[in-house]
């Protein structure tokens, strides 16, 4: 029978990963992970969430936009996209109208106190990403983000 404990080294236990231990999808998962907690860790200094950080920076650049392009553009389902744009909207950062053509359809904006938020959310995302310059290096920053961007584009 074969040895199913794991081993435990400087008091950690250490986890057989097998094949996943070389696939792309676990790994990529794993380092959105990492990357997403500690960019909450340092959003949170403020009060904030890494989901607010995407709505509130596309909202800002693109003034007016419908949530369904917006859910289209952060990569999120219209159902999980909801209850955030719903607190944004509690908290005064976002306003949300109805079109005049549409009574179903909503545009977005950024309220003055969305604008201040974001400015602070930006500067946590500037730490945050001299942490990730630092661990991915300057001179494969760009390469990396095109093999993103391609996964992102080519996987379904």
């Amino acid at each position: 029978m074969a040895n199913t404990r794991t081993r435990v080294q400087n008091g950690v236990e250490r986890v057989k990963y097998g094949p996943l231990a070389q696939w792309i999808g676990f790994n990529l998962r794993m380092a959105q992970e990492s990357t997403f907690q500690a960019f909450s860790h340092l959003s949170k200094e403020i009060g904030e969430t890494p989901g607010r950080f995407a709505a509130l920076t596309l909202i800002g650049r693109n003034p007016g936009i419908s949530q369904t392009v917006l859910s289209r553009a952060s990569g999120r389902d219209k159902s999980s996209l909801t209850p955030v744009l719903e607190g944004l909207v509690r908290r005064g950062l976002v306003a949300r109208r109805r079109t005049d053509h549409d009574r179903r359809t909503y545009r977005l904006s950024l309220t003055a106190e969305g604008e201040r938020t974001l400015g602070r959310l930006n500067k946590c995302a500037k730490r945050h990403e001299r942490n990730l310059d630092r661990i991915i290096g300057a001179r494969d920053r760009a390469k990396f983000l095109q093999i993103l961007k391609k996964i992102a584009a080519e996987i379904g």
